[in-house]
């Protein structure tokens, strides 16, 4: 069987609307989900025995607590470092399925091990995530990479795109998980798993930037007024995205205040067509007219010491 290399694409949500808390510790969120063209990366192949290797410049990150872990930007790749908590979920919920421990609990091999139980008894799969998002920052890294596995796994299994028990794997790890399983524009409600598939933005210039703060999407959620502010409008994406907001983006600049420069150097930037904060933060984003204007945005934000990441909207 061949070697399976899958992109795990950043996500940004370009509107995130949290409504109220729900009785069984989840939010009712509405939610425009959209993708970057770069991320993290995934490989699949057979093998004797179940292994993962983390490479890339945020490995060292995902380093067991007890490990010495170095400036991620800073840090070469780490082979065959073991994958600890990634919190990337939207909605504060835990990310692995209920009860799961499998590979030291973490998302990639909790999707790994959901697959084959489902699809591919007795197999083995030796894994490679190269990382390349920072850790707990709002853009579905955790949740992309997982996803990613389950599209990589089932590439190398003759598994359909469409296969119905994909999602509900997907859905069982976190409620990001199956926006990032369709890698598509969506407004996701209810939890956000539930997805409506919208028309995009491709290649519209995108810029991500993480001022190298890492914040708890639990201690967000925890700081959220708990206020109704009321749906996300119709229209058309943009349109939609500019008369939306983030609510949680006020609990996370209390957390987090660095996060209030990002977002002045985005929304004073020339061309900008919209700046937000992601998911439940630290990374904000910025949507531009050109290519020229994101660039010279970025070279700002890299001046200042901050992670960014600039590409295009998938």
């Amino acid at each position: 069987m061949p070697t399976i290399t899958e992109p795990a694409p950043a996500k940004i949500n370009l509107a995130l609307h949290v409504r109220r808390r729900r009785p069984d510790g989840y939010h009712d969120l509405e939610t425009l989900f959209a993708f970057a063209t770069g991320g993290d990366l995934i490989t699949v192949e057979p093998a004797e025995a179940n292994c993962l290797t983390i490479t890339g410049p945020f490995a060292a990150a995902l380093l067991p607590p007890q490990s010495t872990t170095p400036t991620p930007s800073t840090t070469p790749a780490k082979a065959g470092a073991q994958l600890g908590a990634d919190n990337e979920d939207a909605h504060g919920s835990p990310n692995a399925a209920p009860g799961a421990a499998p590979w030291q609990g973490n998302l990639v091999t909790a999707a790994a091990d959901a697959f084959t139980t489902a699809f591919a008894p007795s197999t083995h799969h030796a894994l490679t995530l190269e990382k390349h998002l920072p850790i707990a920052s709002g853009i579905g890294g955790g949740s992309a990479d997982a996803a990613a596995t389950l599209r990589a796994l089932a590439r190398l299994h003759g598994v359909t795109s469409t296969d119905p028990r994909l999602h509900e794997i997907a859905a069982k790890l976190g409620a990001d998980v199956p926006a990032c399983l369709a890698n598509r524009t969506t407004l996701g409600t209810g939890k956000g798993d539930t997805l409506t598939t919208l028309e995009g933005l491709p290649g519209t210039p995108l810029l991500l930037v993480n001022p190298g703060v890492a914040v708890s999407t639990a201690a967000v959620f925890k700081t959220w007024d708990g206020q109704d502010r009321g749906p996300i409008p119709e229209g058309a994406l943009l349109d939609r995205a500019k008369a939306g907001r983030n609510d949680l983006e006020p609990p996370a600049l209390a957390l987090a205040p660095e996060i209030a420069q990002v977002r002045a150097l985005l929304g004073a930037a020339h061309g900008v067509l919209l700046s937000r904060m992601s998911g439940s933060g630290a990374t904000c984003f910025a949507l531009f007219e050109t290519p020229q204007a994101r660039d010279t945005a970025a070279i700002a934000a890299q001046a200042r010491g901050w992670w960014i990441l600039a590409t295009t909207l998938a």
